[in-house]
């Protein structure tokens, strides 16, 4: 393996794409790294990790979140082509197995089965899968411990429940989905069955909802919001970013002060944060 990606064995953290366009995220130290989902082209995803000196020689695991075709869209490119293994709940395995648009097979020893609740490592990385309710074969957030660090990821969710909320308040890093605003949601083009598929609990969280769950439950350990998988017809970035921030302040929360907030972009290679 190349030790060639930072200069510094601090741990990095970036987004490469988020949202239906496609998902993919980085996090990763000095020697190696992961990536959190797959759903963008692999030409996309080499471009993007090039940008930050990062070779899939570096990558040594593919966590999945669940199997809906952007998140998972180059997941069996990067297992055969680049023997990158595969992390995901059997469900989830057999999802990406039945989709027809999956060209590439997981199988062998880089097809790797993992169990919500049950902790397994790669490398300095301890990880726990947690149960996220989303209309898909399976959908799994994923909880990162790392020396003193605590990162949570969890996206496309239908309903914040007792389990996400657990690990999401465990986090000194959220990654959190801020998929639609319900104005924009109820008001714009889609169709009255994809209005309901969205809001109804096992689709996805709106920005109010998730503006008004961190603000219930903000902690002092908590020192990074992002927010993720944006609406590209019911959403826009300012407009999550200020919902949260607007919902933070109003419980005495000041933001860029106690705690940082972003804003994963659809399509767009994000910043680089280390701690």
């Amino acid at each position: 393996m190349q030790n060639n990606l930072f200069s510094s064995d601090k741990f990095s953290f970036f987004s490469l794409g988020s949202g239906s366009c496609g998902n993919c995220y980085y996090l990763g130290n000095s020697h190696y790294g992961i990536l959190v989902d797959a759903g963008i082209g692999p030409r996309i995803i080499k471009k993007r990790l090039a940008e930050y000196g990062i070779d899939f020689s570096g990558i040594y695991a593919l966590l999945v979140t669940h199997d809906h075709y952007d998140h998972i869209k180059s997941a069996g490119y990067l297992s055969e082509k680049f023997n990158i293994p595969v992390y995901a709940t059997e469900k989830v395995h057999r999802g990406i197995r039945n989709c027809p648009l999956i060209k590439n097979i997981i199988n062998g020893p880089t097809k790797r089965i993992i169990e919500k609740g049950v902790p397994f490592r790669v490398e300095d990385f301890r990880i726990t899968a947690f149960d996220v309710p989303h209309d898909s074969s399976d959908n799994a957030g994923y909880f990162f411990e790392f020396g003193n660090q605590r990162l949570t990821l969890a996206t496309d969710i239908g309903a914040i429940t007792d389990e996400v909320a657990y690990y999401a308040c465990k986090a000194n890093h959220l990654v959190i989905e801020s998929n639609y605003d319900e104005e924009m949601l109820l008001n714009g083009r889609y169709p009255y069955y994809l209005k309901q598929r969205i809001s109804n609990g096992s689709g996805h969280l709106s920005n109010r909802q998730t503006a008004e769950f961190l603000a219930n439950n903000y902690s002092s350990d908590l020192r990074n919001i992002w927010l993720c998988h944006l609406s590209g017809d019911n959403n826009h970035p300012d407009l999550a970013y200020e919902t949260v921030k607007n919902e933070l302040t109003r419980k005495g929360i000041e933001v860029g002060v106690e705690v940082n907030l972003d804003v994963f972009r659809r399509n767009v290679l994000s910043s680089k944060i280390q701690f």
